[in-house]
């Protein structure tokens, strides 16, 4: 991705740029992986799995790992991997190193969802000073570079935070939303999910008016570095983004979703937002309206 194109160029660093400063004492590096398990036969549509044995057998120097379940999530819901309180979420930053004067690097492996949910939490709190490490894991291994089983303990930070509250919808802000001509709805699922075809997340189908851009059509699949800027707008131009209205975002759970949140926020569109549950809610909720059918 040609950064110079950005709103803001440095919350993309390469992973020559992470090898160059990544001794820097205010720098935290981060592994934000999580993996999704499907479950069948199960009212869940999924199991959540820590990272945490794959980033003890190997990840960047330096870094150390965030549980998005276990630390970065609302413990109480029966959704998985909600939003917690801005206070829990404070919080858990803190203890995780992230002060005020610190620099994020946030990468994942396999999907660059994980890091992106990370990043789009801390600009919910108004941190605006981390950044994604673009084809993650993956691409820092497959280009052979220093590989380490010593994990990164850094001292508790102090956030000063000042929580942007429109960043997250929940389900009365999509369902308000649904006829109005000035938002667009975005769902970052897989066209067979977005259709019906695949009744993952109970009912079969999308949010009403909802189009689709796939979190993975906005990825090169085999180094998962972002797509170039003017492609990637190009794909969200296609549908109903445009810059002067509301965007929501939406996928299972909000993690997918903030691929297309991230990028849509770099690419100028200043009012975005992600519905927090997503399907794993409106799809089992049957006082809520659901289509089918391709819409593109």
């Amino acid at each position: 991705m040609t950064l110079a194109q950005l709103k803001n160029p440095e919350a993309i660093v390469t992973s020559d740029w992470l090898e160059t400063h990544i001794h820097e004492p205010n720098l935290r590096i981060f592994d934000c992986t999580t993996t999704l398990v499907h479950e069948v036969n199960s009212p869940h549509p999924y199991r959540v799995v820590s990272g945490r044995k794959e980033f003890e057998i190997g990840h960047i120097p330096g870094s150390a790992y965030l549980d998005l379940q276990a630390d970065f999530s609302d413990s109480n819901s029966r959704w998985a991997m909600k939003l917690p309180t801005v206070a829990e979420l404070t919080t858990a930053f803190e203890l995780a190193g992230i002060g005020d004067n610190t620099r994020v690097i946030l990468y994942s492996r396999n999907s660059v969802s994980w890091a992106t949910r990370f990043w789009w939490m801390l600009r919910w709190l108004g941190f605006d000073n981390a950044a994604i490490l673009e084809g993650g894991f993956n691409k820092w291994e497959k280009e052979g570079r220093m590989i380490s089983i010593l994990a990164s303990h850094y001292l508790p930070g102090k956030l000063t935070v000042s929580p942007r509250t429109n960043i997250f919808v929940d389900r009365e802000d999509v369902l308000s939303a649904i006829e109005d001509k000035n938002t667009c709805i975005i769902s970052a699922l897989g066209p067979d999910v977005h259709s019906g075809e695949n009744p993952r997340y109970g009912r079969p189908g999308r949010i009403p008016s909802s189009v689709n851009v796939p979190q993975v059509s906005l990825v090169n699949a085999d180094t998962l570095e972002f797509h170039p800027a003017i492609t990637i707008k190009k794909m969200f131009a296609a549908v109903c983004a445009e810059t002067d209205k509301l965007i929501i975002t939406y996928c299972g759970s909000g993690i997918f979703a903030t691929v297309n949140a991230f990028l849509l926020y770099q690419l100028g569109y200043e009012n975005v937002t992600v519905y927090d549950n997503s399907m794993s809610e409106w799809g089992r909720d049957a006082s809520l309206p659901i289509e089918m059918g391709s819409n593109q």
